[in-house]
């Protein structure tokens, strides 16, 4: 990583997964950094520990007078005192994912984009290629234990990140190889439908490197849009369970809660793999990272003989604990596909007595625009415990018109039961008189209600 010794840059809302993994690399580079955040944590002082100088609070006074470039995060405003310091200074001002395209731009890029599994998938191949020895440098949105962290600088001529399609911001990429997963209606905040969500995948399809490589889910309706437009103008494989996708699963068994397939790429068997994370949602993961790893120049024999050691990530049907016979799970599921694929695969891996799902609806405008989709995606729950809604960017007309009660009176339609409690305490109080041995516990939700499962399973170690 070479352009960067000697400038510094400052960083607006240094904080977020993003960012401190931009930061981490900036400074690997040689680059001075400082930053500034709301709220302080481990993820700052790791950031510290690296030498960044960060400031809690946002002041026109954080920026230091030497700075070369800022870089905000995508909850910065334009009411930022910080961001208006450095408009009068002159500044030249950086999107996070504007940023994150100029460091792609590098190397040869590889860029996971998607409604689902952006963060697990782009893990998952830079999981594969380290393990390879083809060294990538990475950026994904979550913790990556097996990988010590959510970014890393490698000595590959390869670059793995997420691509989001929120605000438009994967269009500051121009990777050597994309891979569409999926394509669903969310972000309806931004989007006006789906359609509109398919032509903003298509435009960032178009902007894939001459001589670069699509790879896209052959079973999505949606993507499939998106590939007709590029279909002769393109290399493109396509992945998924029928044999008319390029790279295929076929003999697909379930060994102790986890999968175990043929590859075929076309009608040629690759070989046999083994996946350590449950839900056969993997498999499709697995096959884009199969896709990606092979295209990138990895031999696919090894490529499957290291999938199935990875293990997952932050947040991702996450193990915590089993305390008194009671299993303790955390997940990020946040949209009704999420949930269902969750559900299942924890129903499969774990086989529990009772499924206690306790999902925080993430955001008042995803919950209005797919209320009836996220009634429905419980079934697999036995008892569904929701507290208000994750406030974040709503605006007040999202605000009026649903409630976490709402939802829980549409899950109850579905013949599932479904309590509306309010607070967090009021959650733990529940699970304490009402949770019995053989049943599992799942935090679920992109916001923070993964504290209610660490405060769980601190009283049921002090209390059983």
């Amino acid at each position: 990583m070479t352009g960067f010794s000697g400038k510094t840059f400052h960083f607006i809302g240094i904080g977020g997964i993003g960012t401190s993994g931009l930061a981490k690399i900036l400074m690997s580079g040689g680059a001075t950094v400082t930053g500034s955040d709301m709220c302080d944590g481990p993820v700052l002082e790791q950031l510290r520990d690296l030498g960044a100088n960060i400031t809690i609070g946002h002041s026109p006074d954080n920026i230091p007078s030497n700075t070369d470039e800022v870089v905000i995060s995508a909850a910065v405003t334009g009411a930022n005192p910080e961001l208006a310091r450095a408009s009068e200074m002159g500044l030249p001002i950086h999107k996070y994912a504007e940023m994150l395209g100029n460091l792609m731009d590098r190397y040869a890029g590889i860029a996971f984009c998607g409604t689902h599994g952006k963060s697990t998938t782009s893990a998952w191949l830079t999981y594969v290629m380290k393990q390879a020895k083809a060294e990538p440098n990475f950026i994904v949105g979550a913790d990556i234990p097996q990988l010590n962290g959510s970014s890393g600088v490698g000595s590959g001529d390869h670059f793995i990140a997420e691509a989001c399609e929120y605000d438009r911001s994967f269009l500051n990429l121009t990777p050597q190889i994309a891979v569409i997963l999926n394509i669903e209606q969310d972000h309806l905040d931004y989007y006006k439908d789906v359609d509109d969500i398919i032509d903003a995948f298509a435009e960032f399809t178009g902007q894939i490197r001459p001589g670069g490589t699509l790879i896209a889910n052959g079973d999505d309706k949606n993507v499939a849009r998106v590939i007709r437009r590029y279909e002769n103008e393109l290399d493109i494989i396509t992945f998924g369970s029928g044999k008319h996708c390029t790279l295929n699963a076929q003999n697909i068994e379930l060994v102790q809660g986890c999968y175990a397939f043929d590859v075929y790429q076309n009608d040629v068997l690759l070989g046999r793999t083994r996946i350590a994370m449950p839900g056969r949602h993997n498999i499709g993961n697995a096959l884009a990272v199969a896709a990606a790893a092979i295209t990138a120049g990895v031999d696919a024999q090894t490529v499957l003989s290291l999938l199935g050691g990875f293990t997952g990530i932050d947040r991702r049907l996450m193990f915590k604990a089993k305390v008194s016979e009671i299993t303790i799970l955390d997940d990020y599921a946040h949209h009704p596909t999420e949930i269902r694929a969750s559900l299942g695969a924890i129903r499969e891996k774990y086989a529990p007595n009772r499924l206690w799902c306790i999902f925080q609806p993430h955001q008042y405008s995803r919950t209005r625009f797919l209320l009836d989709d996220f009634a429905e995606s419980f079934k697999l729950a036995d008892i569904t415990v929701v507290p208000e809604i994750y406030f974040v960017r709503d605006t007040a007309e999202s605000k009026s018109t649903v409630n976490a009660e709402t939802l829980v009176e549409r899950i109850g339609r579905h013949d599932c039961k479904a309590l509306f409690i309010q607070d967090f305490a009021g959650i733990l109080d529940h699970l304490k008189e009402h949770v019995t041995d053989g049943d599992l516990v799942v935090t679920m939700g992109a916001g923070t209600i993964w504290k209610v499962a660490d405060e769980y399973i601190q009283w049921l170690r002090e209390h059983c």
